[in-house]
């Protein structure tokens, strides 16, 4: 892990890496509708860790991702 994202504020890092991922997806013609920070996992004060929700899609997304995540084509 790069010491930007170690010193970065947690909402700032965790709205980057959503803004990467949905960047990297759209690059494939893949939308995911609910992507997004998790703001319920970033109220922690003692040390937040929030996390990226990637909420729900329907069976072709699925398929279009899983597609792009071995690597192949999409259809």
């Amino acid at each position: 892990m790069n010491d930007d994202i170690r010193n970065a504020d947690p909402l700032d890092a965790a709205d980057d890496a959503v803004r990467q991922l949905r960047e990297a997806l759209a690059a494939r013609g893949i939308t995911l509708p609910s992507l997004g920070t998790d703001l319920a996992s970033c109220t922690s004060t003692l040390t937040p860790r929030p996390l990226v929700e990637l909420g729900r899609c329907n069976l072709d997304t699925a398929r279009r991702l899983a597609a792009a995540l071995k690597g192949e084509a999409a259809q």
